[in-house]
């Protein structure tokens, strides 16, 4: 962004600013030490517009930093000299023009808004500016520029957010306002439903704000089960399902939503040779789902500031109940020369940021490396993540999809176990599901089994909290 007393304007103007706003903050703080309170947490030096108040402002904040609650024209000019900058805002007198311009030095707070309603009014025009370049130059592809609009805009929107509720007092009041509203439900879950009665009792629903990873081997159905627990979600919710689709194609995506909706054999409805009676199972699935609100995005190699930049705005235009990612090692990393467990941490921490700023689950699918299969007990465990550290580091709840029939035919044919191995705020263990390969579809078996000690890597035993 350019510099903030730079001097560019729309048909010649001078950038949004007003210099008497912060002539007043910078005189309040002379006047009354407490002033610095009021606006410490909202103001920063490159907010204000002219060159010799920002460096006004660093001096006092420095001063104060360093625990000189004395603030005033003296031991600011003293500052000033130290820092060789006294004589570049004008001097001893300069700071004294600045005390005679304050109307009232109890008002600083409300000239500290002023000030920044005019820098994020600048931040606008400087952003657009060089949005306009970006597009006149042509040297980026249309979707680098457009990543790179909302990236620039949604920058400034959030620097709109000041410092909100800090007081335990202020925190306690919202923590009652919750418990009550679960008190209220009367034992039913407080998050989305993900269709699966014995997840949702030990996961209480997905939650907002938190980053849940669903990992297996290949095979497993891992999409599947997503697809299961999407259409559950957005029925549940009645918000919009956001999936991004990085291996899939949508078309792909949308087959096998038809074929778990209608019940539908799905290599039948490949190869062309379904009956009537399906085709109409399929017309009456497809005239339902589109009655859902779900978006897919297949673009393959997004990264995670093109993910980000699509969920804000189908956040801002739509809402949104959750967020699914399949599969995470598929994100197009941004430091391509990074150490590959850099990147996933990386990537990882940038999705549960994303979960925590629109408050909605995000669901990312992960594959599981080699090691399982290399052992004679083939159900997963938390080391078998790839790149393991960072995935069950930033996640909040670590799902296993296993199906013992793909390793010994004979081994509970039908049936498969969603293994809760990490569950930050809840109990852990092993769900049990029907499997219905022919529509992909899975079911409710209603038993849960407690993990066998040491199951987890020593974690958490059944009914037991992972920190």
């Amino acid at each position: 962004m350019p510099a903030s007393n730079d001097t560019r304007g729309f048909q010649g103007k001078l950038p949004p600013q007003n210099l008497e706003a912060e002539m007043s903050v910078l005189g309040s703080i002379l006047l009354m030490h407490e002033a610095i309170d009021e606006v410490g947490d909202v103001l920063k030096a490159d907010h204000f517009y002219a060159d010799r108040h920002q460096k006004i402002f660093a001096a006092v904040m420095g001063l104060y930093e360093n625990g000189v609650r004395g603030i005033d024209a003296v031991t600011l000019a003293e500052e000033l000299d130290r820092r060789k900058e006294l004589d570049e805002i004008g001097g001893v007198e300069y700071l004294g023009k600045i005390l005679e311009a304050v109307p009232n030095a109890a008002h600083a707070k409300y000239y500290a808004k002023i000030i920044r309603d005019r820098w994020i009014q600048r931040s606008l025009a400087y952003a657009c500016t060089e949005i306009l370049e970006d597009c006149y130059t042509g040297a980026n592809d249309t979707e680098d520029v457009l990543s790179s609009a909302e990236q620039r805009i949604f920058g400034i929107l959030e620097q709109q957010e000041t410092v909100e509720k800090l007081q335990l007092h202020d925190i306690l009041i919202d923590a009652f306002d919750r418990i009550r509203t679960r008190m209220e439900l009367g034992g039913s879950i407080s998050g989305l439903s993900s269709g699966f009665a014995d997840l949702d009792s030990l996961l209480n629903g997905f939650q907002g704000s938190e980053l849940i990873i669903l990992a297996a081997r290949p095979a497993m159905g891992k999409t599947a089960l997503i697809c299961n627990i999407a259409e559950s979600v957005v029925a549940d919710s009645k918000q919009p399902c956001l999936v991004f689709s990085l291996e899939m194609s949508k078309l792909e995506l949308a087959e096998r939503l038809l074929c778990i909706r209608a019940k539908v054999n799905g290599h039948r409805l490949r190869a062309g040779t379904i009956d009537e009676v399906e085709h109409e199972a399929l017309m009456k699935a497809a005239s339902e789902l589109s009655e859902m609100p779900m978006f897919i995005d297949d673009q393959p190699g997004r990264s995670m500031p093109q993910i980000g930049a699509v969920a804000r705005r189908l956040k801002r235009r739509f809402g949104l109940s959750i967020i699914i990612i399949d599969y995470l090692q598929l994100i197009e990393p941004e430091e391509k020369a990074a150490p590959r467990e850099q990147q996933v941490s990386l990537i990882t921490r940038r999705l549960k940021y994303l979960s925590k700023e629109l408050n909605v689950p995000v669901i990312a699918l992960a594959q599981l490396n080699r090691g399982v299969e290399l052992r004679e007990d083939k159900r997963p465990r938390l080391a078998d993540l790839r790149e393991s550290g960072s995935i069950e580091q930033d996640a909040d709840v670590v799902m296993f999809l296993h199906r013992p029939a793909l390793y010994d035919p004979e081994d509970r044919p039908g049936e498969a176990e969603l293994i809760v191995a990490k569950n930050r705020h809840g109990p852990t263990g092993i769900v049990s599901l029907s499997w219905l390969s022919e529509s992909m579809r899975f079911g409710n078996l209603t038993r849960i089994q407690e993990p066998a000690g040491g199951f987890f890597g020593g974690k958490s035993g059944g009914g037991g909290f992972d920190r």
